[in-house]
């Protein structure tokens, strides 16, 4: 009976088959030295804060928002945008440079940040003594959770007002403002996260959408007075009476209580004087002065120039001076007699 060799696999096959087959491979993770939670949070909580603020008061004004208070805030730029934002859809006309604005507004955050709490319901990871009997090393009891919540909150606190610029009287105030977000993480006999919260839309298990039966997370009234920051909005803008003239949005609501201005009377000495402004920029870092160059001439050389050189020894010049004073004396007095 004839064999059949080429049925056989050979040594080669098999290792290139081998080669093949195996293979590695790797991802490289990172991590941003915030979460994505605590940034949702805290721009969560500043969206509903700023959204509650009604600037209608200011509306088809021209306003400056003042910043200068929160530069050491977190996510400053974040609270500053969506302040411009929220003026924009409530009618406010924002200028860029103050002496171009009637009212300056003013913000202020007491606080920009983020809580936790922690829940456990069963025996925490706890680290066995090493004495006596016991092996030596360090024995721990792993976590044994029966339900575990982890509930974190981000907080924002915020305030503006408003007053005339040039006389610095208080025109408006919005009251504190203070929104907490939340993101509530809960593990069941070890399953989980299921992670509700105003940051998810329904409930999450995992980072994934869960749909639950009768069961979804209620949402807070929202108050159709005020425009939401993070809702979207087409303005009306009016047609521009001129050609090379824009007229403002249609949101024309005067300030409560308030007048319109009055006029300065025609010998008033007061209306031929420009006023003095109340809101006072911050004044730049006064820049360093370059040197002087000194003036040509003997009265510009004011440097102090050295009167001997310095290896000079002004004391060995001077006993040199005084011996040589002393035998020239010597040299040219006149010999005396001796007496008889």
């Amino acid at each position: 009976m004839r064999r059949v060799d080429w049925l056989r696999p050979s040594g080669f096959a098999l290792a290139a088959l081998c080669a093949m087959l195996s293979g590695c491979g790797t991802t490289k993770w990172s991590d941003s030295p915030r979460t994505a939670t605590e940034q949702l949070l805290v721009s969560d909580a500043i969206d509903r804060a700023i959204s509650q603020i009604d600037f209608s008061a200011l509306a088809n004004k021209d306003v400056y928002l003042d910043t200068r208070f929160i530069i050491a805030a977190l996510d400053q730029n974040y609270v500053t945008s969506t302040l411009r934002q929220h003026m924009l859809a409530s009618g406010c006309i924002i200028k860029d440079k103050p002496e171009e604005a009637t009212y300056v507004v003013e913000v202020r955050s007491g606080s920009l940040g983020t809580n936790r709490q922690d829940l456990l319901f069963g025996v925490p990871a706890t680290n066995l003594p090493t004495a006596g009997l016991l092996p030596i090393g360090s024995a721990a009891i792993p976590e044994i959770a029966l339900v575990k919540r982890t509930n974190q909150q981000g907080v924002c606190k915020i305030a503006v007002f408003a007053y005339d610029r040039m006389s610095g009287r208080p025109v408006w105030q919005s009251g504190n403002r203070k929104v907490a977000s939340r993101a509530k993480d809960i593990w069941v006999l070890g399953t989980g996260p299921f992670q509700r919260g105003t940051i998810y839309e329904g409930t999450a298990f995992a980072g994934e959408q869960l749909q639950v039966p009768l069961v979804g997370d209620k949402e807070p009234p929202v108050n159709s007075s005020v425009s939401s920051v993070g809702q979207q909005k087409v303005f009306p803008f009016s047609q521009p009476a001129e050609p090379n003239r824009i007229e403002h949005a249609g949101y024309v609501t005067p300030i409560p209580g308030g007048s319109p201005t009055q006029p300065a009377p025609a010998g008033d000495s007061a209306s031929t004087s420009a006023p003095k402004a109340a809101y006072t920029p911050p004044l730049p870092p006064p820049a360093a002065l370059p040197p002087a160059a000194p003036l040509p001439g003997p009265q510009g050389n004011l440097t102090q120039q050295p009167i001997l050189p310095p290896t000079s020894n002004p004391a060995a010049a001077t006993a040199g001076a005084i011996q040589t004073f002393n035998w020239a004396k010597d040299l040219y007095r006149p010999k005396q007699e001796p007496a008889p």
